[in-house]
């Protein structure tokens, strides 16, 4: 269980619904964590990456309240969020954050994947954008602001912004999740520290919570496993829509993008969910 993106193990339409997050989070992924992100914020005037970050990510839905981000992204401590938000709309306008995300993604995935411009790509883009376009949006506003955007032309760019509702709809749906379990934002991350053997002292520092707030719930119990139930529950919809067989296309598609793009993204090593394409997704001949 990631508390932002969500991971399981239910079976959607014969595939495995893991698989299909392993895919395409490392492509959404380099919206932040690539040095041409961080350049593209940098020359914004953002003060730091995490103002970038919560920018980038927040700017779909407007000039939003650091109340309202801390609402939907819903693991990171309030004071985090308040310390990027609203300086950075005083720093550049959502649209312009919006703009920079997409220059900064452009540039990283053509540094990582080489070239851009293959059939293949053009091909996941196509399976991608009608699965997302499939995803429902009652209840889900990071998805629902991310859909409303104007869709990018090149394959590669409608491939990452298909990805990125995708994406956001699984973490939509995983809050929900956690929220009905009654589970907290801090506790989320506690419980999943430990589940993965994470360092508590790094995941703390990842989302701006205090020794005590995080000690204050870290032996609170709950049950990750039917979190993870709820979580592929609620993300099976695009894949149902899509079918079994270009399911399975696209998974065939993404893995040597994704394990690309997870072995070049140096940023990406490490991180709060845990996520290694490399060790999970590797085949045999992928990178020949």
């Amino acid at each position: 269980m990631d508390p932002c993106g969500g991971s399981g193990w239910v079976s959607v339409s014969g595939v495995d619904a893991r698989q299909l997050w392993l895919r395409f989070e490392p492509y959404h992924d380099v919206t932040y964590f690539t040095p041409e992100s961080r350049a593209a914020t940098d020359a914004l005037g953002c003060k730091g990456g995490w103002m970038g970050y919560f920018g980038m990510r927040a700017a779909p839905l407007g000039a939003a309240s650091p109340e309202l981000v801390t609402a939907v992204f819903y693991n990171f401590a309030p004071r985090m969020v308040h310390r990027a938000l609203p300086d950075a709309w005083e720093v550049a306008s959502p649209s312009a954050f919006l703009d920079a995300r997409l220059e900064g993604v452009d540039g990283a995935l053509r540094r990582l994947l080489g070239s851009v411009d293959t059939p293949e790509i053009a091909e996941a883009a196509a399976l991608a954008r009608e699965a997302a376009l499939a995803s429902p949006l009652a209840g889900r506003p990071l998805a629902a602001a991310n859909r409303a955007l104007p869709w990018p032309s090149e394959p590669h760019l409608a491939l990452w912004h298909a990805c990125t509702i995708l994406r956001e709809a699984r973490g939509d749906g995983h809050v929900a999740a956690l929220v009905a379990a009654g589970v907290g934002p801090c506790q989320a991350l506690a419980l999943y520290a430990r589940e993965h053997s994470l360092d508590p002292a790094y995941m703390r520092t990842a989302r701006g919570w205090t020794v005590e707030e995080w000690e204050e719930v870290a032996d609170l119990p709950g049950d990750l496993p039917a979190v993870e139930r709820a979580t592929d529950e609620a993300a099976r919809a695009p894949w149902e829509a899509l079918g079994e067989e270009r399911t399975s296309r696209f998974i065939d598609l993404m893995t040597p993008l994704a394990l690309r793009i997870a072995s070049a993204n140096e940023a990406m090593r490490v991180n709060p969910m845990a996520l290694d394409p490399v060790r999970e997704l590797a085949v045999p001949g992928w990178n020949t």
